[in-house]
């Protein structure tokens, strides 16, 4: 069959949906398909490379970050997109990823040329809207797009039953399969350099990730540890608020701040931490997600340390049953500025960390998930006939 990936972001940019959908591309040419991908033109000094697939890049607009991220940066991506999706060659299926508003192209686009689509719904994105500094209005308009979005898909896929349990409570009839979300081993191997003072946090932090409170932690953690250091990297919308606790509480000199990376540079930062860091906060409409960045950490074979709510401490909890996977506890500046002293102090051995990156490829791989959303499409190009 023929498929159709439509993405703003797409490897080698760095983010969770590049890994998952290059991961998916892989997958379906495999499995002998054709994948053809329309996606954003990579940010500035890095190039798309394809691996059978063929790409085709539009102009965007990018934030002050280099991020396809805000309403206009959204829409220089989808008008362009819904001529390049209305002329290309006829696919058999199509998979996309949000925003919202690329779902609405992608509807009108298929309902016209009578194309069947699945969605993939990592997570809500009318939820983590209400987290923004946003009027009510523009959340009520962003979850009419998406449902609008959703309404239309032929299928649904997600990589959590918080996700799925929360399309059902607004009213998305639509078949869901729950694929999960897992490291890509091969982007992320194990890292077999010697870990040194210090703690990563790599990804993205916005309202629903609540970083700001690693600060304090690690504030309270340095006295007893001076040597360390905290380096963010990537970037996000409470980076200012991240730099300001910094500065109010006297450490900026031991905050380190990098651009995104590809994971191939990624990849020598996860093998020094002693420890990556994640977040969710709690209470909030977003804390039924995965922190995706766990995956990528586990893969490497370097600890996490996860605080907040949602499926990630469990999964760092059950990990711990098998190897040392890291540590997870509460959003408290005491309990997490506690786990980084343990990790510090007890850093895994060059064994643990080769057995945590084994345990993650055999049951948390990014190729199992790719497989169960190539069976979605293979299901829904059949159901068609």
């Amino acid at each position: 069959m023929r498929v159709t990936i439509v993405s703003r972001i797409y490897r080698p940019e760095p983010a969770a949906a590049s890994i998952y959908l290059g991961a998916v591309a892989d997958e379906l040419l495999n499995q002998g398909h054709a994948v053809d991908v329309i996606t954003a033109a990579p940010p500035r000094g890095t190039q798309v490379r394809s691996r059978g697939e063929r790409v085709r890049t539009l102009p965007v607009l990018r934030d002050r970050n280099g991020y396809v991220r805000g309403y206009i940066p959204y829409m220089s991506f989808d008008i362009p997109l819904a001529i390049r999706l209305l002329f290309t060659r006829r696919p058999d299926v199509v998979l996309m990823e949000p925003p919202p508003t690329t779902g609405v192209v992608v509807r009108t686009i298929c309902a016209l040329r009578r194309l069947p689509y699945v969605y993939d719904a990592a997570d809500v994105w009318s939820d983590a809207a209400q987290l923004e500094p946003v009027s009510p209005f523009v959340v009520k308009v962003l979850r009419a797009l998406e449902t609008f979005a959703l309404h239309g898909a032929t299928h649904i896929v997600t990589i959590s039953q918080g996700v799925m349990d929360r399309l059902r409570a607004l009213g998305i009839t639509r078949a869901v399969t729950l694929t999960g979300f897992g490291a890509d081993t091969h982007e992320f191997p194990l890292s077999k350099r010697s870990p040194e003072p210090l703690f990563v946090y790599a990804g993205s932090y916005s309202a629903s990730h609540g970083a700001e409170i690693l600060i304090d932690a690690f504030a309270r953690f340095l006295p007893t540890h001076p040597d360390y250091v905290l380096r963010f990297i990537g970037n996000g919308s409470e980076r200012h608020l991240v730099e300001a606790r910094a500065g109010a509480l006297g450490i900026e000199d031991r905050i380190e701040y990098l651009e995104p990376v590809p994971p191939a540079e990624l990849l020598p930062h996860l093998g020094a931490a002693a420890a990556s860091l994640a977040t969710i906060k709690p209470s909030t409409v977003y804390e039924y997600s995965y922190a995706s960045k766990a995956f990528s950490s586990l893969s490497a074979g370097c600890p996490v340390l996860f605080a907040g709510s949602g499926p990630t401490g469990s999964l760092i909890d059950a990990a711990n049953e098998h190897v040392r996977a890291g540590a997870s506890c509460i959003y408290d500046v005491d309990s997490i500025a506690a786990a980084m002293a343990e990790l510090a102090d007890n850093r895994s051995t060059p064994d643990q960390r080769a057995a945590l990156s084994a345990w993650t490829a055999q049951e948390h791989s990014m190729s199992a998930v790719a497989r169960r959303v190539v069976a979605v499409l293979t299901s829904v190009v059949a159901e068609r006939g």
